[in-house]
């Protein structure tokens, strides 16, 4: 860390004495005040749930303004990452600080795309899971069992080790993720191919069969790229927190990702996609486009307990800068499967716009978020809607490695321990079994 910008002044009404603390400024936005000696002077500890004022690490890798609707992977625009790049060269970008020059970016694709295969063994591990099991329950345990079938990358502490667990990660999730699809399914797994992009080879082992020859439809292909370089790293949201307390242990990568996936799994991580789409039927099936005001009407009233799922986000209080690159990519999916009059679609497009017209929901930024947008493209591509969420950890297990491998890099890293407000009983003694 280093030295303060300037100092901030803690004073306490009760004539405790007054304490000076350290006011640090990063490259851009919030200054932070280090309380790290807080306790050790005072007794102290601060009070954060959820810890919406706190800064639990520093880091270089990705930046939000979530009052301009602005998200930067290593100082890069979205934007422009998204229009310009494909995912593994976002890949390249977060994990190594910039982007690759062609020499870099040929060898780093090639790399990945030589790992895909995962050891013949774990179909066997597979095949102990139930049918209609939920595809995040199995890919929790397909990614964790990883450091059994990989044991020489599993120490933490060692550089070429985490290198080597984050080309396998990165490679294999596509083939882990497809499997899990193709078990539930019952249909054959289908090996990846070399020669394809990540994004085709995805693709052709989701929705390929050995019967016939699979050809990538390359509108597809791209959308399905930008989900993953839109989902690839979001900051220290639930997920990536999550990785972080979990390698702080030392625990070996493939657990701390397993970990970020089980966190991913809930709904208002991210299971938002999921739980957007499973919005959109429920008002489908109670009466379609024509409910559709009738709906947003329940939503605007505090009492009736409906939720708009894909609108408005926890960080982003302005529109969420993903949501309109999705958004392109929405259209052009839609119009590529001859999608535009698909009722559940047409619907899709009502609530947007209500929600960009109606001066509720514009007054309160309740703007379609990404999620609104990416399940739509998922749904129409025929990615079922339990897989979603896997489809988001895939593409966010680059984030959440770049974020584990500075977190182990950082002299100032500790293993992570919250404190609490203790309001349960004071010490008391067990009585007698006769006078309880």
């Amino acid at each position: 860390m280093k030295l303060a910008d300037h100092k901030a002044t803690l004073s306490f009404s009760n004539g405790a004495p007054s304490m000076e603390l350290p006011v640090y400024a990063g490259t851009i936005g919030p200054d932070v005040i280090d309380i790290r000696k807080l306790y050790g002077q005072t007794g102290m500890f601060t009070y954060d749930p959820g810890f919406l004022s706190t800064a639990s690490c520093q880091s270089a890798i990705t930046y939000i303004d979530g009052d301009k609707g602005e998200l930067l992977y290593r100082g890069y625009p979205i934007e422009q990452i998204a229009t310009q790049c494909d995912y593994l060269d976002t890949c390249y970008l977060l994990l190594n600080g910039d982007l690759p020059n062609e020499g870099e970016r040929n060898d780093f694709h090639k790399l990945i795309l030589n790992h895909t295969m995962v050891n013949e063994q774990m179909q066997f591990f597979l095949r102990g899971f139930r049918r209609d099991a939920h595809p995040m329950a199995v890919l929790t345990g397909l990614i964790g069992a990883l450091s059994a079938f990989y044991h020489d990358s599993t120490d933490i502490n060692n550089p070429e080790h985490r290198r080597i667990a984050a080309i396998r990660l990165i490679a294999k999730m596509p083939t882990l993720v497809s499997m899990a699809y193709k078990y539930g399914v019952g249909q054959p797994y289908m090996y990846p191919r070399n020669e394809l992009s990540y994004a085709g080879n995805f693709l052709r082992m989701m929705f390929g069969t050995p019967c016939e020859d699979y050809v990538v439809n390359p509108v597809l292909e791209r959308a399905l790229d930008r989900i993953f370089i839109l989902h690839a790293d979001h900051e220290q949201n639930a997920s990536t927190s999550t990785v972080r307390l979990c390698g702080s242990s030392g625990t070996n990568p493939f657990a701390a990702i397993a970990a970020g996936v089980a966190c991913l799994w809930g709904p208002a991580h991210g299971g938002a996609n999921e739980a957007c789409l499973n919005m959109l039927e429920d008002i489908q099936a109670s009466g379609g486009i024509a409910k559709v005001g009738e709906f947003m009407n329940q939503v605007k009233d505090k009492n009736s307990g409906v939720k708009l799922m894909g609108f408005g986000h926890r960080v982003y209080k302005n529109y969420d800068p993903r949501a309109k690159m999705m958004q392109e990519t929405c259209n052009e999916v839609l119009s590529e499967l001859g999608l535009e009059n698909d009722p559940l679609f047409k619907l899709a497009k009502e609530l947007e716009k209500i929600a960009l017209e109606d001066d509720y929901f514009v007054q309160r930024k309740l703007y379609p978020n990404v999620d609104f947008y990416s399940g739509i493209v998922q749904r129409a591509i025929g990615i079922p809607v339990n897989l979603f969420t896997g489809i988001f950890a895939l593409a966010r297990t680059v984030g959440w490695i770049a974020q584990l491998n500075e977190m182990i890099g950082d002299p100032e890293y500790k293993i992570g321990r919250p404190r609490q407000l203790f309001t349960g009983s004071p010490r008391r003694d067990v009585p007698t079994l006769i006078k309880r």
